[in-house]
């Protein structure tokens, strides 16, 4: 379906001179298999060959480019020693430094008596200049093929700059005058060019300040590929709005029940949020909206009332969690308030087999089963709902649009989709992972929860902060201590759990306990069950713990080499404590010295627990592809544009993306089919497969 045009940027990288099936597959491991892949490989660096001193003018560390006349070539005894070539200008002398060079090479290319020109870096060793290994070895009349610019690209192991410099030119050679997708008077504001002058203008770059992503250019394109994305968000956001829905209220018979039974009022934000949820359930078309909570701020209960809302109208409803123990934290959570409310729940993960999962899945498709809650294993194809009204999916970013869609489905007609995140995410990457969705954010904490202390200390002091620990648990608290690996790694020199676990096992006894990612999940389901059941007092754990867990009787948390978690894993980290209404406390243990980042982090955490704050700090520190931990498939992964630092274009692609599709949902315009063509070069296929004429 692809237009012929693109054909030749889709083509495979082996396609392109000189690249064999070696350095396909290194350059493969560093842009992508396909020859547009190297075209969104932008250059990091320049070098100007401009600068043309005379010998006795160069400065030391300088980039060059000389004409000088070769004297003696000094051949070196023994082979570990440099060749040395001799020349001059009329201004001073220098040498010209090889290792291991073929001397009749050399004879040839740098002859006695020639006039040549050399360009390279100039480095002064006992006072004189000399240049090792000269970039470039032409004469008087080559001038003209002595690039005195040239781009300098991210390399790889095993690839250097003069063949990725050629195959990206070959590759931004192929690039095809395409239809102007942009608006006119938009262009003529910004001052851009047309896409194909905009790409060549970034892979040559006249200066450093053309490497800046506000260039002319590198903005240009960087603006193709957000509306790309806001695009096929839009289209798959229509498409959903399209699919027939189903009226789902509720006469609030459940819901009173739960309300009388929790310990708590709701707070004005979760009142805000489930008005927005109750009104997308009654309307006639799909509900897809996200709940952006921060740590502790209530979305299960949100999340629990809206699917007791398709339960009191005769529906199902599921709860999806991405991992085992955040499943089975689910499950124990909403137990005790739907047996109040006299509700069927269940769970199914991986593990309920053969009878039991039998029984589980005749009662779900006889609908028995009021609300099942359950990992990803919900996506199989056996797990069918008699009618499935709502579909809570938590912890979105480690899903994917795709998967979301594929949940959808189970419902038959007009499953209704809530979306929840407990990583707070800035506006910028909410609109580009979910800029499908309607939002709703919940900001308050329930009432009486206190602040949480929040303390750093360096690595040095472990033994004062192990003495201290006798304290806190002779108070009756229970503590997480949180390492950042499960075993010593070469690599890393980090804390490994299992280490620190034995560490505090011989001084702690039995009161100790360990759960890392590695262990089966009989045995992490076990570990959680002695911690909280308080039979366990200090739990050992890694990032298995980052999301999800509740333990209201957890006081204290220790991150251990807090430097190497980002800001929003140690957000969420922080949030396993204060859960309850005792004062908590989160030390931050890190090594020295620390980075400017690391310190930056620390200090941030240290100012607020403001979830949404500081996902707008992790942001700026670290760049849109980090953001959360670790790159997540939900999350895009854009090759120019930098959220950072494109914060209003991404707003500016947005608006106009929804401007678009209000005026021509289907892309059948003259503008509509050059925008066909740009969802094509940005890989975005799935979108014009939702059109109706794709």
């Amino acid at each position: 379906m692809r237009p012929e045009i693109l054909f030749p940027l889709f083509a495979p990288l082996r396609t392109l001179p000189g690249i064999g099936p070696k350095l396909e597959t290194l350059m493969g491991k560093l842009v992508g298999p396909k020859v547009v892949d190297l075209c969104w490989h932008l250059p990091v660096g320049l070098i100007d060959r401009r600068k043309r001193p005379r010998i006795a003018d160069i400065q030391d560390g300088e980039i060059v480019t000389i004409e000088v006349q070769v004297g003696l070539h000094v051949v070196p005894k023994l082979k570990r020693l440099p060749y040395r070539v001799h020349v001059h200008d009329e201004s001073g002398e220098m040498q010209i430094v090889f290792f291991n060079p073929h001397a009749d090479w050399l004879g040839r290319v740098m002859p006695e008596g020639a006039t040549l020109i050399l360009s390279g870096k100039v480095e002064f060793y006992q006072g004189q200049p000399q240049m090792t290994h000269p970039d470039h070895i032409v004469a008087p009349e080559e001038i003209d093929t002595l690039p005195l610019l040239e781009a300098v690209y991210p390399l790889t192991a095993g690839v250097t700059l003069k063949p990725l410099q050629k195959a990206v030119k070959a590759a931004v050679a192929l690039a095809p005058v395409l239809g102007e997708w942009q608006d006119a008077a938009w262009l003529k504001a910004r001052g851009w060019g047309d896409w194909q002058g905009a790409l060549h203008a970034a892979h040559a770059p006249e200066s450093i300040a053309n490497l800046d992503p506000h260039d002319a250019s590198r903005a240009r394109l960087a603006f193709d590929e957000l509306l790309a994305n806001q695009l096929a968000l839009g289209i798959v956001r229509l498409k959903m709005r399209k699919l027939p829905g189903r009226e789902i209220k509720g006469d609030g018979h459940l819901r009173t029940k739960i309300l009388a039974a929790l310990p708590f009022a709701l707070t004005g934000a979760q009142d805000a949020a489930l008005k927005e949820i109750y009104a997308d359930m009654g309307a006639s078309h799909r509900m897809l909206r996200l709940l952006q909570g921060d740590v502790g701020s209530g979305k299960t209960v949100v999340a629990l009332l809206a699917m007791l809302n398709a339960v009191e109208a005769g529906a199902q409803a599921a709860m999806m969690a991405p991992t085992e123990i955040l499943a089975r934290q689910h499950f124990a959570t909403l137990e005790p308030l739907c047996a109040a409310a006299g509700v069927r729940l269940e769970l199914l993960t991986g593990r309920e087999k053969g009878k039991r999962r039998a029984d589980i899945l005749e009662a779900l498709a006889d609908g028995s089963i009021d609300i099942l809650v359950g990992t990803h294993a919900l996506f199989q194809t056996e797990v069918a709902f008699r009618a499935l009204g709502v579909a809570v999916v938590d912890e979105q970013h480690r899903f994917g649009v795709h998967q979301r869609l594929a949940l959808q489905s189970k419902g038959g007609v007009g499953t209704d989709v809530l979306v929840m995140t407990a990583t707070p995410i800035p506006r910028t990457l909410t609109l580009t992972a979910y800029g499908d969705m309607d939002v709703s954010r919940l900001h308050e904490k329930p009432a009486g929860r206190q602040p949480i202390d929040t303390r750093a200390l360096p690595l040095e002091r472990l033994e004062g902060v192990v003495d201290s620990l006798h304290r806190a648990l002779a108070g009756g608290a229970q503590v997480y201590w949180v390492c950042p690996l499960v075993e010593e790694s070469d690599v890393i020199d980090a804390a490994a759990a299992e280490d620190r676990y034995a560490y505090l096992r011989e001084i702690f006894g039995e009161a100790v306990g360990l759960v890392h990612g590695r262990m089966k999940a009989a045995e992490k389901d076990a570990a959680m069950a002695r911690f909280e059941a308080g039979k366990t007092r200090i739990l050992v754990a890694t990032t298995v713990i980052e999301v999800g867990v509740n333990v209201p009787t957890a006081t204290v948390m220790i991150i251990e080499h807090a430097e190497r978690f980002g800001l929003a894993q140690l957000h969420q980290l922080r949030g396993r404590v204060g859960r309850g209404m005792d004062k908590s406390s989160c030390l931050l243990l890190y090594q020295t010295p620390l980075g400017e980042t690391a310190t930056a982090r620390i200090k941030i955490m240290r100012e607020t627990e403001d979830g949404f704050r500081i996902a707008e700090e992790d942001l700026r520190l670290r760049g849109a592809g980090e953001l959360l931990g670790t790159r997540q498939s939900g999350l895009p992964e854009f090759r120019i544009a930098d959220l950072a630092v494109h914060a209003e274009l991404l707003a500016a692609a947005y608006d106009d993306a929804r401007m678009i599709l209000s005026r021509d949902s289907e892309l059948e315009s003259a503008r509509g089919q050059a925008l066909r063509v740009l969802l094509y070069l940005f890989e975005c296929d799935e979108a014009i497969r939702n059109l109706r004429s794709g």
